[in-house]
């Protein structure tokens, strides 16, 4: 199979906060997602992605050796590193009270950090999640929660600004989003689809986390939608896997049609984050 192509349009902003390597990261999972690399391809060298994207060779290391930890890349000694195939998805359903309203119900007091609250162009992941086109202005807000004073999960949600921009002003270190859109706002979240799979830290997200690079997580990637069938939030939070699991309750449901989809049946199936004192 020919080595994968880097696209000429692509380049790292040299005026944005984010470090290089996790602009050069988020630029290969586009490629990956997006499908211009195929599973098992091999992709470019590390001479070759610092030349192209004018980065030194410790940021693509650290870039390629996020990747790999995530299951995005796959090395093989004396080949070079390649495509990983996707991972199987397998159905999650989890009440949709969101974090802060669960914890308050097992008697918990979640503390949430606000790490960012800015509007940003929709991605083409983000765009495709929430209906809209590509640079569609959405609202993204990235958390910290913490339970019993350790940092539990990074969250980061993403709105489209149109619908509510005055999401904006708001305080969100100590309320609930769902609660605040429901009461406030008259926004009802209805239903969603959530998947759930293991990745490791990279060093970004261990240091937020208080974790070791390349510790165990849980990625939780949703999206609800209000009643008329359109998608209103998009987040993944990332889980310490030495802290939660998550425990799914199922409910028989009898003489089901063959083609009933997952979502179809979604009120049947209910699971919630455990969390350990």
């Amino acid at each position: 199979m020919e080595q994968a192509k880097l696209r000429e349009d692509k380049s790292i902003d040299r005026k944005s906060p984010l470090p290089y390597y996790s602009q050069l990261k988020s630029l290969l999972i586009e490629e990956i997602e997006s499908e211009r690399w195929e599973p098992e391809q091999q992709v470019p060298s590390e001479m070759d992605l610092c030349e192209h994207f004018g980065v030194s060779r410790t940021v693509v290391r650290q870039a390629i050796n996020s990747l790999v930890q995530q299951g995005f890349l796959y090395r093989e000694k004396g080949k070079g590193t390649f495509v990983a195939k996707p991972k199987i998805s397998e159905s999650l359903f989890q009440n949709l009270t969101g974090f802060y309203e669960d914890m308050l119900e097992r008697g918990l007091k979640p503390v949430t950090k606000v790490l960012e609250q800015t509007k940003w162009a929709a991605s083409r992941k983000v765009a495709r999640q929430l209906g809209l086109s590509e640079k569609d202005p959405v609202i993204e807000i990235k958390r910290l929660r913490f339970i019993n004073n350790k940092p539990l999960v990074l969250v980061t949600t993403y709105l489209p600004y149109d619908i509510c921009p005055y999401l904006l002003e708001e305080d969100l270190s100590n309320k609930s989003l769902y609660r605040l859109l429901e009461d406030k706002y008259d926004i009802k979240i209805v239903y969603g689809h959530r998947t759930l799979e293991a990745v490791s830290a990279d060093e970004y997200v261990a240091d937020l986390l208080a974790v070791k690079v390349g510790a165990p997580l849980m990625l939780l990637n949703s999206v609800s939608y209000l009643g008329d069938g359109r998608p209103i939030e998009y987040f993944h939070a990332l889980h310490r896997g030495d802290l939660s699991k998550f425990a799914v309750t199922l409910i028989r449901v009898r003489n089901r049609p063959k083609k009933l989809a997952d979502d179809d049946i979604f009120p049947y199936l209910l699971s919630k984050p455990e969390v350990p004192p």
